[in-house]
């Protein structure tokens, strides 16, 4: 897997485009981002159509997002995708924010042009396309439990699950101080969905898991190898569908006791899939990329890479 670039890169094309034959115009943003699977899908379908673009990692440190932003525009970049931690970030710096994006809290993906910085936001979106491909049934027939609702990608999940109407909605943070404001949002949004906020250390969290149909790990623990699960087993049962956003590794320390629980389970991979379907189409509208990203992605996990 190659070494992410850096902000010093962004300083001349010099830097990015030597010995390459294809010049940088797109990208993803984040700290960490080695691990990221994203250009091993976008540059297969931006060959597929013909687009003379290289897709990149750069890794962007935190207070750094606005600056990294601003050298990509004047390099003639076409846009670029934010991973953690910088969703919340990318939205202050954005000069044009669409409405849903605005309402989900973050911005996942950045088109730039004449007009300005556009933030979009595809994790919403994807999370619901995701949800039918693993599990076969819509987002909106289950009660949803979400662990790290505080974060970036755990705020846009909440916020789609309410639009789409959930019937209840369990919001697990480590702190709730960063619920409150969520919570009064999402329950403009979602009127007839029951909303809850509790701690990982709240004793409710158990018998609220058991009335849940689908449980979703937006937290980084089990990124790492030494990680455990960010939820007891206590809070898992048979049939239970329990998704995790992180896909590498494939199979996270929740998704293994999961999977010994008898539940239903899959992990991010087709999150990162169908938001990056949408992000592409924000930059080049009128295009069909699923076909290849899908293969793209089949081969990597085919290969072991």
């Amino acid at each position: 897997m190659s070494q992410p670039y850096t902000l010093d890169d962004l300083l001349s094309r010099d830097r990015l485009d030597a010995g390459h034959d294809k010049p940088a115009r797109l990208a993803v943003i984040g700290h960490p981002v080695a691990h990221s699977s994203s250009p091993r899908m976008h540059q297969p379908a931006l060959d597929a159509s013909g687009i003379d673009a290289r897709y990149i990692k750069v890794d962007v440190a935190p207070g750094q997002v606005a600056e990294a932003f601003s050298r990509m525009k004047a390099l003639g970049f076409i846009g670029c995708n934010v991973t953690v931690p910088h969703k919340f970030d990318a939205l202050a710096a954005c000069s044009v924010v669409h409405p849903d994006a605005r309402a989900l809290g973050a911005v996942n993906t950045v088109r730039f042009d004449a007009e300005g910085i556009h933030g979009f936001n595809t994790d919403g979106p994807g999370f619901v396309r995701a949800i039918i491909d693993d599990f076969e049934f819509p987002l909106s027939t289950f009660s949803v439990m979400i662990a790290g609702a505080g974060g970036g990608a755990g705020q846009a999940i909440a916020t789609q699950c309410a639009m789409q109407g959930v019937p209840t909605l369990v919001l697990v943070n480590r702190t709730l101080d960063k619920l409150g404001p969520l919570v009064e949002r999402l329950r403009a949004l979602g009127p007839t969905t029951e909303v809850i906020a509790l701690s990982f250390d709240d004793p409710q969290l158990e018998s609220l898991c058991q009335r849940c149909d689908l449980i979703v790990n937006t937290t980084s623990v089990g990124l790492k190898p030494d990680d455990g699960s960010p939820l007891q087993v206590d809070c898992l049962r048979p049939g239970l569908c329990v998704y995790d956003t992180i896909y590498q590794p494939a199979v996270t320390p929740l998704l293994a006791a999961a999977d010994a629980a008898g539940c239903r389970t899959a992990n991010g991979i087709s999150l990162l899939l169908h938001q990056g379907v949408l992000a592409f189409q924000h930059w080049f509208p009128q295009t069909d990329p699923l076909p290849f990203m899908r293969e793209a992605l089949a081969q990597s996990a085919r290969s072991g890479t």
